[in-house]
This record gives C-alpha cells, sequence and structure tokens, in this order.
C-alpha cells in the first residue's frame, strides 16, 4: 500500500489528465473545453518532472564524502526535462491566449459559444460541413 501512495504525484498526474480529457470530450462550451485542455496540459507537464527524478543519481558536479569516495544522497533531478517543461508552459499559456481569441471572434460572429449551437446555425445556413 505504501508503494502506491509513494508515487502520489503520478496518481495526481492521472486524474488531471482524465479530468481535462473528460472536459474535452463531454463538454460543449468552448470556454470549458479550452480550459479543459490546460488541465490536461498541465497533467503532462507534471508527468515529465516526475519521471525527470532519478533514484541513486548523482549530480554532474560530484561531491567527495570524508573519505573521498562519491555517494548519492538522494534523488536527483534531471535538469533537461525541466528547461523542457518551461518551454512547454510558455507554449501552452500561448495556444490558450489564441484559443480563447478564436472564441471571442466566434462569439461576436454567432453570439454563442456552445458548439451545438454553432453547428446547428451552419447547417442551417448551408455554410456547414456534414461531420
Amino acid at each position: 500500500m505504501t508503494e502506491l501512495l509513494g508515487i502520489y504525484n503520478y496518481w495526481i498526474y492521472v486524474v488531471l489528465m482524465m479530468i481535462g480529457f473528460y472536459g474535452v470530450i463531454a463538454k460543449k462550451n468552448l470556454i470549458k473545453q479550452a480550459i479543459a485542455l490546460g488541465l490536461f496540459q498541465t497533467g503532462i507537464f507534471l508527468f515529465y518532472i516526475s519521471m525527470a527524478v532519478v533514484d541513486g543519481g548523482t549530480a554532474p558536479i560530484w561531491t567527495t564524502i570524508g573519505d573521498g569516495s562519491i555517494k548519492a544522497l538522494g534523488p536527483y533531478d534531471n535538469p533537461l526535462p525541466h528547461v523542457l517543461i518551461l518551454t512547454a508552459i510558455v507554449v501552452s499559456v500561448s495556444v490558450l491566449a489564441v484559443a480563447l481569441a478564436i472564441i471571442i471572434n466566434i462569439k461576436w460572429k454567432y453570439g454563442t459559444i456552445e458548439y451545438d449551437e454553432i453547428t446547428a446555425m451552419d447547417r442551417a445556413s448551408g455554410g456547414g460541413d456534414d461531420d
């Protein structure tokens, strides 16, 4: 039981991803879908950061202990995934901002941000495709 609780960050990652996935699939409001996509991305970020921890690893800058030997004092965090996730967070925020700008334009054009209503309006005007 303690082994399952020891990896709680992976459980949080799965819960965040599933909440985000549910929101993208089940919600028809475009803003709710955009926020759910952000939650899904946050779960992915947590997963990559969690995988960066190496138990028993040593940092590239080694420290010797009293007798001259090198010993891992605890978990080592690989910095490369952290740097990549920082970049991904910037891209994620930018994508969310563009999505919200597009949603605002959709609201101005159709008067609603509900996917079903927008699809019905497109089909009634004959301008939508049948997918």
